[in-house]
This record gives C-alpha cells, structure tokens and sequence, in this order.
C-alpha cells in the first residue's frame, strides 16, 4: 500500500531544517549545483533503499518493477561516482567542464566520456526545469507575470476539476 507517515518520519531523521530553508533559497534562486544534487541523493540513500521508499508512496507500492528500481539504484551510483570524480569547481561550475576534463572524469569514475557528457546534459535540463518552476513560485516567491497567466489558462481549460490552488 503505501504508508506516508513513515516516509515523512524517515524524512525528518534525514533532513537537518536548516539545510533544507538553504536548498529551498538556492532553489529560488536557480542555483542548485551538482553538489547540492550529490547531497541530495546522500541524504535520500539514508533514508533506505529506493524499493524501500517507494513503497512508502501510496499508489506506486506495487506498480513499479523492481528491475526498474534496481536500475535506478544502479544509475544513482554511477551518477555519485561521475560527481565525485569531479573538481569543487566543477561541481559548483559544470559548464567550466571541457573534453579532457570530462575524460578526466570519466577515467575516474570508470564510465565512458559519452556517459559523463550524458550526465552532464540530464543535470543542465534538470537546471532548466527548475528555472521555470521557481518563475512559477513553487520555491515560494512570487510567480512571474508570464508563468501567472499560464496558470490561469491552464486552470481555466481544467474549469473544476481541480480547484485547489485557485487564485
């Protein structure tokens, strides 16, 4: 099934309240940094297993393939041994990260070049999907003009079924 107050409770042992206030500011701000995203995969491994914690959810217990979970555990550990074959500069700067430096990177993680450049292009679009939900005030904060209106529409063409939210 899916049990929620145990996933919130394992939660709260694993998030310090002042580093999350911290991510939430860097997230407004569109500054999250692969170093910011390698903490965060730490500190969803220490909550339990990825199985574990989707179980936890009501709804997802038993409709994901637990093949499919252990691939997604085996891609976070590739992606922590990418980020830890990384500079602090590069992790802060990702965009500073040139061929040899990715070859670098790749040498040490024990993955291909094309793999790290793979990475690399999955975190930039995870940067842009957080630009436009922060323009959109989900890390709180004002939404913009623009992404407002979008809302609306979106709202208006759902006419009722989902009145949360409504302005």
């Amino acid at each position: 099934m899916g049990d929620v107050v145990s996933l919130v409770e394992k939660a709260q042992e694993v998030v310090d309240l002042d580093e999350a206030k911290r991510m939430e500011e860097k997230l407004r701000k569109n500054q999250f940094t692969l170093e910011d995203f390698l903490n965060q995969m730490r500190a969803i491994k220490k909550m339990g297993s990825l199985e574990q914690i989707i179980k936890m959810i009501p709804g997802l217990g038993g409709h994901i393939d637990s093949e499919a979970i252990a691939q997604g555990e085996t891609q976070l550990k590739v992606i922590e041994s990418m980020i830890q074959s990384m500079t602090p500069e590069e992790r802060q700067k990702p965009e500073i990260i040139n061929p040899s430096r990715r070859r670098r990177i790749a040498k040490g993680s024990g993955n291909t070049v094309e793999e790290v450049g793979q990475v690399l292009k999955q975190f930039q679009e995870m940067q842009k999907m957080i630009k436009k939900l922060s323009g959109a005030g989900l890390f709180g904060g004002k939404p913009n003009k623009k992404m407002q209106r979008k809302m609306n529409a979106m709202r208006a063409s759902m006419g009722n079924q989902f009145p949360m939210g409504k302005p």
